[in-house]
Formats: structure tokens, sequence, C-alpha cells
């Protein structure tokens, strides 16, 4: 078939033709939104799941949804290495300017803009570890009003980030609005960052000032805001985004390809939800792959089988791989031995299953490896910081990308 036409769309936060599966996720942040709008108490919001599964374009998808409310957004994306002193002025920066033209008295937004500018200027004496900050954290906002004394400057992160976030609700108000700030990779944001966020939406739920928080990441991110601040567990509506179901899979690759008039066999879709398990950014890789293969409609399974080698090989590439380069030997080995282990036994006849997504104790990757939990500690925390692997549970360690042990086992050691 034509591959012009093809409408799968497997890409990193790219929106596929069809959001299947979603619904209740858009549902439940529309009722956040129009509670807001009221004046009704709300928790801001925390999308988690595995790589894949479709976060970033959830993300999206609900900041298009406050937009489309008039709401002021900015979004951001962590970085281990970054300070949120930066990121989260743009955002604000970004979220503020949609407001200013609706807003009544332009002092009132120009004092805002000397607190954000105050605030985005400030930074600790030293940087972390005692070193001088790094010159990318002494960002320059292009704002033409002098910063503001005594307000968001203290150089405190969690006391300014308060202040900020409260005067950036109180502009919301005026409007009769608000602003959702989206971070992305949330898991990645520093200790002191988190416990920082923590306390300023704690505030804000408590004020009831029009100001959420909508974060997305990987599963151990309520552990990350758990070990920041106790309350966390009570501070956040959390979502777990996962796998789609049958008629979601089958929905995101019939829907798009009814409208090229293009149908596919009951066998075929059988065989695509095999294959993709119904991660969202598989199912769109094994779509386009047997699109492109398919000679005409309705698309079969021969179809899909002659397909598939070629979406597995792009995903050995571009999903597996270049995550897999990233690793040390030492590491490797840790990965190779995580694998191994995530093969059970199946019910019937010793059959051998791949429980993909199960948690791997460390003491047993420590006893397959024949070295001392501690010995291994290295690995596994260097794993952690590269967003390879998290522990959910304390003693035990999973892949943050599914089908990676599969992945892993295919590769010489």
């Amino acid at each position: 078939m034509d591959p012009v036409r093809n409408p799968y769309a497997p890409g990193a936060g790219q929106r596929p033709p069809e959001l299947a599966g979603r619904g209740r996720e858009l549902d439940v942040f529309d009722i956040v939104l129009e509670r807001i709008a009221r004046g009704r108490p709300e928790r801001s919001l925390m999308l988690t799941g595995l790589r894949g599964v479709g976060k970033t374009v959830l993300l999206n998808t609900l900041r298009s949804q406050a937009i489309n409310r008039l709401w002021g957004t900015g979004k951001i994306e962590a970085r281990p290495d970054q300070s949120l002193r930066r990121p989260v002025a743009a955002a604000l920066h970004m979220a503020v300017r949609e407001l200013a033209p609706r807003h009544r008295a332009p002092d009132r937004i120009d004092a805002f803009l000397g607190v954000l500018k105050a605030f985005a200027q400030r930074s600790a004496p030293t940087g972390r570890g005692g070193a001088a900050p790094k010159l990318r954290d002494r960002w320059q906002p292009g704002i033409d009003v002098p910063a503001a004394s005594g307000r968001a400057d203290s150089g405190d992160i969690e006391i300014d980030l308060v202040e900020l976030l409260s005067d950036a609700a109180a502009v919301a108000s005026d409007v009769g609005t608000g602003i959702a700030v989206f971070i992305d990779e949330m898991q990645d944001v520093g200790p002191e960052d988190v416990s920082a966020l923590c306390a300023a939406c704690h505030e804000l739920s408590q004020l009831g000032a029009p100001l959420i928080v909508v974060g997305a990441g990987l599963p151990h991110l309520p552990a990350v805001l758990s070990a920041a601040k106790s309350y966390s567990e009570r501070l956040f509506r959390y979502q777990r985004i996962d796998r789609l179901d049958r008629i979601a899979a089958d929905q995101a690759l019939c829907a798009p390809a009814e409208r090229e008039e293009v149908e596919y066999e009951q066998k075929a879709l059988d065989l695509l939800y095999e294959k993709s398990g119904g991660y969202p950014y598989f199912v769109q890789a094994y779509g386009k792959a047997t699109w492109d293969h398919a000679p005409r409609s309705p698309i079969t399974a021969a179809d899909v089988r002659v397909a598939a080698p070629e979406a597995e090989a792009e995903l050995a590439v571009g999903f597996f791989g270049s995550r897999f380069e990233r690793a040390t030997p030492a590491e490797r080995e840790y990965m190779r031995a995580m694998a191994t282990l995530s093969l059970v036994e199946g019910d019937a006849g010793g059959v051998v299953r791949d429980d993909m997504d199960a948690a791997v104790p460390t003491a047993e990757i420590a006893r397959a490896l024949g070295r001392k939990p501690a010995s291994l500690s290295p690995a596994r925390d260097a794993l952690i910081k590269k967003g390879l692997i998290y522990s959910g549970e304390r003693g035990t360690v999973a892949f943050t990308v599914p089908h990676f042990g599969r992945y892993l086992r295919t590769q010489p050691a």
C-alpha cells in the first residue's frame, strides 16, 4: 500500500493518529479544570508508567485541554543535572504571557514579571558541591521590567518557589482562569527541588489557588515524591498509565486505517497485539511496518509476519539499542542477570514465559552473578540514574522499558 498514506506515527512524544484508551484520563482532567474554575479545591496530577506507554503524548494532550479553556500553560522537561529554578521560570513566563492580553491592569503583570526575574536570576551563593553555579543556571529572561526585591529572591528554592507560584496564581485569578505547569521526566528533579515543589503545591492547595502542576514520570515517581515530603501521598492525584487493552489497541490500529479505507483481518489484529503487547509505541511501530509491507486491503496475518522483523529491527536500534549502548560492561552484566531472572516457569509442561514487567529482587541478581549485593550497588545506582531501571519497592528493581529483558537475551555477552 502507499507508504505516503501510512497513518502510523512511532516517535518519542509524537501523538498517534488515534489516541485510544486514554478517555478516562482526559475526562478526569476536564473535571479538575472545571472544579478549579468554580473555586473548588483540587489536587495536582501525576502520571506514572514505563517508557513507551504514551505519558508525554498524554501530557501534551492535557496541556491542549487547558489551553482550550484559556488557561495559561508552560511545559518543561526535567533533567537530573539541572536546577528547577531556570525551567520553572521559563514555563511561568510563557504561561503569564498567555494571560497578559486579558488582564485589565498591566502594572500587575509587570509586578509579577519583576518577581519572576528576581527568581530566575537568584542562585545560591555556590552551586551544588560548592562549585560556582553553571552558566545555564544563570538564565537571563527577556523581561524588560527591573527585578523585584524581597520576593522569591531569598536563594532558598523552597521559600522562593512558594512565593513565585502564589503570585502567578494571583495573576490567573485576576483574569478568572488558572495556570497549569506541565513537567515531563519528573523523576529526574533533584531532591531539594522536589521538596520545594511539594511544599509549593501544598501551600497552593490550602489557599485554593488556581495553579496546578501536572507531572509525568517513571513508576517510582510516587516514591521520589514521598521521600521528599511525607504528605505527598495525599497531595497529588496519581494515575498509572499502562499498556492498552485489546479493544483500545485494535482501535489505535483500525481507526486511522479506516480513514484511509483500509481494513484488517481479525487474525492480523490478534498477531499485532501479541507482538506489541499493547504498548502504544510498539503498536505504532508494528502498525507502520505492516502497512508498508501489505500489498492490499485487508491486511492479513501473513502481512504482519513479513513486516515484524523490520519493526523489531527498528526497535532494536532506536528504542532498545540506544539505551543499551549507554550502559557500561558492568551495568550490562547486571541487566542481563535481570533479564534472565524475568523468565519464570509457566503452568503447564514447564513452559517458560517472559514476565517482562515483574520486579526482580536485588538479592537474586547478586546470587546469580556470584557477588555480594553491596558490590553491585554502584552498577544498580548508575542504571537508575540513567533511567534504565527503577526501584519501585525496597530490595527490587525492574526495567523502565517494556520488552527490554527479551531484547537483552538476544544480545551476545
